[in-house]
């Protein structure tokens, strides 16, 4: 099977879980054992040693030798377990060698035990190797200084040890105050010495004396709890810990280490003669396990150290050892960082189903179970949904959804019950085009969308136990789809479900202070569900090449006719998935003070319910996408769009707003808030005839206002006039506005961003006034580190006026280019610059679009190039999106015209493109 279909054959998903939805990857068994060289065997090892080379160097020459050897073999295909096993054998051959050497080995009473992971035999590259040094009464005075010497060896060779020297009282004593010792005592190996001793140990640490399993399996729960809780709960993170992260090797190890002790079992396998788990779940188990030993083999083996993060300084190059290709619409790493989290959800799956059913065996097996009956097929035991009779999905399968709309209804229902999980693993083929063009399934699917509940967690469940995936398989082909950037942070379905949950809780209290005109646009929609339909199937057809919302479009109308709605619903959900970027992208990338802009944007909008809704999504759109992106700027440009283009419909589109007629009313209203201040024409009009007509169609009256009698105040000062306040549309949304009063220079855009950016303010929108006279009028909006106005900090305000009037007042001490450390992660995202222009014949200027890696310094170093190109900024509209810039700037010639002359036009785009990409480190890139 190959990468490009993900074995989705005819957008079905695979018959057995999210494990087989990958890859075959290229480390595969060939059917013979992998064996080091002998000349890196003990024997070899004794021999040298005899022959004179100092033991140091020798162990170290052969543990060099075979690291070299493990590598080559990992990505010539070897089987990953066994190259496991063979490090594991040669660290006990070494070990072996360099114990044997010593005084006290020839004793009865001494052993070397190896514990934890490197107790069962498994050493990665650069894995931990824990020892035990086991003494039957403690340590004789004669041992100390052979002891010592023993592990200061051990350290000379440069391995990763851990080790303590314990009897055995000692031992018992530690693992019954500490379960982590505990937990290393339940995996152990005699590497030499008298086997006896941990014999003895095993049977005295799985004693109840020590720890009762009742004990043991609460302790290990909440440890997994706040191991996940670390992680934020999800699979899904942009760098995952291989053994850490929900679904990781930890999970495994969990299971492994509970049922050690409950059951005494020495292997996983062994819970099939219990039927804990099934074979087949075995295998699932198993094969994701070896999935991740891939990850994390290959991993170590890059980063030359024992890392178990998967960070994006390493994922490209593992994906290329493991065989993942780039194709025509997806990049090899991305296919492989989707097997990941598919294994890793899968993982997630099994691990639930076994600890619940130990939960049962082990915390409730003297409980009286409570009852709850549900209906004829499903009922409540304490608290979980369980089938009545296991085979009824055989005999009614629109029950697989039926219990899913159970559980919306009854909010305290806490899960599903294992052995009803597996029942549901058991039927999951039974969900194939009959079953999803079913009359009873579209009803049940589309009650489950109309009941008032957490539909996000219900979704969540659906996907988890791979319902979700099969019932739609458009969705199925998502689950675990990232796209590698900083910038969407979630995989395609987790941000979906994310947006789901946006839309759920914007009904909530705490969404009112948070999004105060979502949260009452979202009670005047007529049909909720269309929401959550559209917002279900926005993002539907990424990765698949093409226009992802004009695929998502034709995806949810198939949806809809098959789930019987209405004609005008069916319009309605396929517009606002075809159109869902329409919005943001508007208020983003354009100038929405211009009147053209916001008519040509009120002409796209059918209706005040399609505004309605597109508002609503939106919001909830570009919450769940990152979640720095949200702030209070973003919040004001589209609260504003969505005020103008109510506005606009009501007047009609074929009524715009005559240009000429918005100035005119913008100066007779700001005129007489003036008035009001004592102001006289005279002075209003030497201000405002130095300045653009432009300017009165980007500000607000009461803006001009304030800013106007500011001017006039200043009067003849030779001071820089540096205003700051604090601007809000509503409740949440706002922004630090900085106006800069002084005079013309064409310097003075590339010193202010400077200043600003050498202050650690995030700059989103800079407007120019050059004007008429000798003095500009500069308008900038900032925001915080956190995506907030400066406001709760007003000593900061202070000074950053005081710094501005600092550098501002003599050009001779304009500062330089900020050089802040780039971070890591933005170090791995270099793509080569793109400059596009383009002329804007309504306002008579240039827009020029610059995309490039973010890196410190950025909007200051752009500004520069402007400035020695002759170029003159009207405006600018800055966007980061993660590790990608997308910056939009209205330029002019000196004169104030557009650009005209290709040439100057090819020159600033060269000098951008080559001064960025030296910067960012994508000069190599561009010219391959």
């Amino acid at each position: 099977m190959t990468e490009a279909n993900l074995a989705i054959n005819n957008r079905q998903p695979a018959e057995d879980d999210y494990l087989d939805h990958g890859p075959v990857s290229p480390v595969g068994s060939d059917g013979q054992l992998f064996q080091l060289a002998p000349e890196l065997s003990s024997d070899a090892l004794r021999k040298i040693i005899a022959d004179g080379t100092p033991v140091v160097q020798a162990c170290r020459a052969i543990l060099k030798q075979a690291q070299v050897s493990l590598a080559d073999a990992f990505r010539a295909g070897a089987p990953v377990r066994e190259l496991v096993a063979a490090r594991a054998r040669l660290v006990d051959g070494i070990l072996g060698v360099l114990w044997e050497r010593q005084s006290f080995a020839r004793s009865g009473d001494i052993a070397l035990i190896a514990v934890g992971g490197y107790g069962r035999g498994e050493l990665h590259p650069h894995s931990d190797i824990d020892l035990l040094i086991l003494t039957r009464d403690g340590v004789l005075p004669e041992w100390q200084d052979d002891l010592s010497a023993f592990v200061t060896l051990l350290w000379d060779l440069g391995l990763d040890i851990g080790h303590s020297v314990r009897g055995l009282d000692e031992c018992v004593a530690a693992a019954r105050g500490d379960v982590t010792i505990l937990t290393n005592l339940l995996e152990t190996r005699t590497l030499t010495g008298p086997d006896d001793m941990r014999q003895n140990l095993s049977a005295r640490v799985f004693a109840d004396e020590v720890c009762t399993d009742h004990d043991y399996f609460l302790a290990k729960r909440e440890e997994q709890r706040k191991r996940h809780e670390k992680y934020s709960n999800t699979e899904y993170n942009l760098e995952p810990n291989l053994k850490g992260s929900p679904g990781g090797l930890r999970d495994i190890q969990n299971i492994g280490w509970v049922t050690k002790r409950h059951f005494g079992l020495a292997h996983l396998e062994d819970l099939t003669r219990f039927s804990i788990l099934t074979h087949e779940e075995y295998r699932l188990l198993q094969d994701g396990e070896t999935f991740l030993w891939e990850l994390r083999f290959g991993l170590q083996i890059l980063a030359d150290r024992n890392e178990n993060r998967l960070l994006f300084d390493h994922q490209r190059a593992l994906a290329e050892i493991l065989g993942y290709r780039d194709t025509e619409d997806r990049l090899g790493v991305e296919l492989m960082m989707q097997r990941y989290y598919r294994v890793a959800l899968s993982l997630s799956e099994l691990t639930d189903l076994i600890l619940q059913y130990l939960e049962e065996a082990i915390l409730r097996r003297d409980e009286v179970d409570e009852i709850v009956p549900l209906n004829k097929r499903f009922q409540l035991r304490n608290r979980y949904i369980e089938a009545i009779n296991i085979p009824v999905f055989a005999y009614a399968p629109y029950a697989i959804l039926e219990i899913f709309v159970l559980i919306a209804q009854h909010p305290e229902i806490q899960g599903i019950r294992a052995s009803t999980i597996r029942a549901l693993r058991a039927h999951r083929h039974l969900i194939d085009d009959a079953f999803r063009n079913d009359l009873a399934c579209t009803s049940l699917f589309m009650e489950l969308l109309k009941t008032p509940h957490a539909l996000d967690d219900t979704l969540s469940y659906m996907k988890r136990y791979n319902v979700l995936g099969r019932y739609l398989p458009e969705f199925g082909e998502i689950i675990g789809q990232m796209q590698y950037d900083l910038f969407h942070t979630y995989t395609v379905d987790t941000h979906t479900l994310r947006v789901i949950r946006n839309m759920v809780r914007m009904k909530d209290e705490e969404s009112r202070e948070q999004y105060p005109l979502a949260s009452r646009l979202i009670h005047r929609l007529p049909k909720i569900e269309l929401l959550f339909i559209a917002g279900l199937y926005h993002d539907i057809a990424k990765g698949r090449g093409g226009d992802h919302s004009e695929l998502g479009a034709a995806e949810v109308s198939r949806f809809c006719q098959r789930h019987h709605l209405s004609l005008r619903d069916s319009q309605l959900a396929a517009w606002l998935v075809e159109n869902h970027l329409l919005m943001s992208m508007t208020a983003q990338r354009k100038d929405i003070a211009d009147p053209d802009i916001i008519h040509s944007f009120a002409r796209q909008v059918p209706s005040q319910v399609h505004l309605d809704y597109l508002y609503v999504m939106t919001v909830c759109d570009i919450s769940a996408t990152n979640p720095k992106l949200w702030n209070t700027w973003r919040a004001s440009l589209l609260r504003q769009l969505y005020i103008e283009a109510k506005r606009a419909l009501r007047r009609g589109s074929d009524t715009p707003v005559n240009r000429n007629d918005w100035i005119k009313a913008t100066r007779s209203e700001a005129r007489e808030m003036l008035h009001a201040q004592n102001f006289s024409d005279e002075q209003i009009d030497d201000v405002w005839e130095t300045l653009e007509d432009d300017y009165f169609l980007q500000d607000s009256t009461v803006d001009i206002a304030w800013q106007t009698s500011s001017i006039i105040r200043h009067g003849d000062c030779p001071e820089p006039l540096v205003l700051i306040r604090d601007t809000r549309g509503g409740p949440s949304d706002g922004y630090t506005q900085i106006v800069i009063y002084m005079a013309s220079r064409m310097e003075l855009f590339a010193a202010t961003t400077a200043v600003l950016e050498q202050l650690n303010l995030n700059i989103v929108d800079a407007r120019i006034s050059s004007g008429l006279g000798p003095n500009s009028l500069s308008n900038y909006v900032v925001l915080d580190e956190k995506g907030q106005p400066l406001g709760k900090d007003p000593a900061r305000r202070d000074r950053v006026r005081e710094r501005l009037i600092e550098e501002l007042d003599d050009p001779e001490d304009y500062p330089g280019i900020i050089d802040r450390r780039t971070s890591r992660q933005l170090k791995h995202f270099a793509f080569p610059t793109e400059v596009t222009f383009s002329n804007d014949t309504v306002n008579y200027r240039t827009v020029m679009e610059v995309f490039t890696p973010d890196r410190p310094g950025l909007l200051a170093r752009i500004s520069r190039i402007l400035l020695e190109n002759r170029i003159r900024l009207v405006s600018a509209k800055i966007a980061t999106l993660g590790e990608r810039v997308e910056d939009v700037f209205f330029i002019t010639d000196e004169q104030g015209e557009p650009l005209q002359d290709v040439q100057s036009c090819r020159v600033l785009q060269e000098d951008l493109c080559r001064q960025l990409d030296e910067v960012s480190g994508a000069g190599d890139t561009r010219r391959k």
